[in-house]
């Protein structure tokens, strides 16, 4: 190997358009930037979405639906899952710092309990909401439910 061999990889380099290197080159002249006005001009920038005066298709749209404020949003947490903490983990209270520590629910999280799967141990659920299944089964196998 010497320098009269050496190419670059394959695939580093792309045969782009050189621009603004005369008028020979056929983009000379205004280099692709048209006669005039700001987009010829260096250091324009347009908006995210401007279509060049047109009424944009953000604005054109009608706004549907409506967002509540006061909407409070809850991590929901099924009865399979606390089946699994229980038996992988040994644990027969679930409150919420044991969801944290397994990475089932955040700092500022709301939880509530659902019904899907089944429970066969006793477990002490506490939580901020439980649905009606998930309180039965919980119950029938023994529990306890607390809502916090």
């Amino acid at each position: 190997m010497n320098l009269s061999n050496l190419k670059p990889a394959e695939g580093s380099t792309k045969n782009r358009k050189r621009i603004g290197r005369g008028t020979g080159s056929g983009r000379g002249g205004t280099s692709t930037r048209g006669h005039k006005g700001a987009g010829s001009r260096s250091g324009t920038t347009t908006k995210v979405g401007f279509e060049g005066g047109q009424m944009p298709l953000q604005r054109r749209l009608p706004k549907v639906g409506f967002k509540n404020p006061n909407r409070v949003e809850y991590v929901s947490i099924n009865l399979d899952a606390l089946q699994q903490l229980a038996d992988k983990y040994s644990v027969s209270t679930i409150n919420f710092e044991t969801l944290r520590e397994h990475g089932l629910a955040s700092k500022n999280d709301l939880v509530k309990i659902l019904g899907r799967g089944t429970v066969s141990t006793k477990l002490d659920v506490q939580a901020h909401a439980f649905s009606a299944t998930a309180q039965k089964a919980i119950e029938a196998a023994g529990g306890s439910i607390v809502k916090l």
